[in-house]
């Protein structure tokens, strides 16, 4: 299992690269960088790629709705140059507020996008003439439209690896299905190792079933934050696990609109189907506060790291055997670095 943490799209980024310099030291494997709607995240991974040594930096995520396909390969590309063969793509379609809102772009079609997207990309990366007849991708754009100049083209360099990994943030049904066929890795959200089979179990067995045999094994990553210590025993774990009410708050009850909330559909599948009712409830009605104080304890429990070293080993387990092959962690605690080192340590006693 390798160790993996985001960076934070809102913190002082260089200041950020600083602390991964030092956990990569601490033995972090994998950085990603986020992106939403804020500085884009292609010239972070290019200056985290100058700054690092051995960490692989992935995006979490590029949305396809923002550049074309074949754009995306470039970056692949250009972004696994700069790093040598370290970069992970991660896609994703966000969501229409970020797409409609932000891009000015219908949000349309998002799952047949990403796996359209993905070919493209796996054809560009092997310098194939792009020529590509999707649903959302046309490539050279069909006879009638443009100025009819358009050829098939294959991109000019040689990539450092023809096959960068390729990884999907995915959700509902039909896209988890499409993740475990055709993706390299799966990033889901709110991951509690001991329900996700719930959640997402029939789905992922039904696209394993069609995967490609050319492919490895699907990748999952997943996070949660991390406290090691006696004084994190019982009750002592609120300190932490309270950190992560209001972002659960703001997703079961914000994210979207009250009848079109994937992370509150998640929720409610895990069996905390009338407390995502009641966060909902709460948030859309202006009670932020109360509605973080409704987060479930056994969710934020079971869904991270906290407690003594005894603990925290044996939950480890259950992550691994969840089939987690990079657990993306948020340290807690004031030796964020020394979190991190033990946990890499408790791995490999493992």
């Amino acid at each position: 299992m390798k160790l993996g943490m985001s960076i934070n799209y809102v913190g002082d980024f260089h200041s950020t690269v600083e602390q991964v310099v030092e956990y990569e030291k601490a033995g972090l494997d994998v950085v990603w960088v986020a992106e939403a709607y804020s500085i884009d995240a292609v010239s972070q991974v290019g200056y985290l790629a100058a700054k690092t040594e051995r960490v692989e930096i992935g995006t979490g995520i590029l949305n396809v709705f923002s550049r074309t396909a074949t754009a995306i390969a470039q970056t692949a590309a250009g972004c696994d140059y700069v790093s040598d063969g370290r970069f992970i793509l991660g896609l994703g379609a966000s969501g229409p507020q970020v797409i409609e809102g932000f891009h000015g772009v219908p949000y349309e079609k998002p799952m047949r996008r990403i796996s359209e997207y993905i070919e493209v990309t796996r054809m560009t990366l092997r310098r194939e003439p792009v020529v590509f007849d999707g649903k959302t991708v046309q490539i050279p754009l069909p006879e009638g439209q443009g100025t009819g100049l358009g050829k098939p083209l294959k991109l000019i360099n040689h990539p450092v690896r023809s096959e960068v990994p390729i990884w999907w943030a995915s959700l509902m049904p039909l896209s988890v299905k499409e993740t475990a066929k055709s993706a390299d890795g799966w990033l889901p959200v709110f991951f509690v190792p001991d329900e996700f089979q719930k959640v997402w179990g029939d789905d992922l067995k039904a696209g394993t079933a069609n995967r490609d045999p050319d492919l490895a094994p699907l990748d999952i990553g997943a996070g949660a934050m991390v406290a090691i210590g006696d004084e994190y025993a019982g009750d002592g774990a609120d300190s932490v696990l309270d950190r992560g009410r209001p972002p659960t708050a703001l997703y079961w009850g914000g994210m979207g609109a009250r009848d079109k909330n994937f992370y509150n559909t998640i929720a409610q599948k895990y069996g905390y189907e009338e407390e995502a009712i009641e966060i909902q409830d709460l948030y859309l009605d202006g009670q932020k506060d109360a509605a973080a104080a409704k987060v479930p304890r056994d969710f934020l429990e079971r869904a991270n790291l906290v407690g003594p070293e005894s603990y925290v080993k044996e939950r480890l387990g259950i992550w691994k055997e969840a089939g987690v092959s990079v657990l993306n962690v948020t340290p807690v605690g004031p030796e964020p670095a020394k979190t991190l080192g033990r946990l890499r340590e408790m791995l490999e006693d493992a």
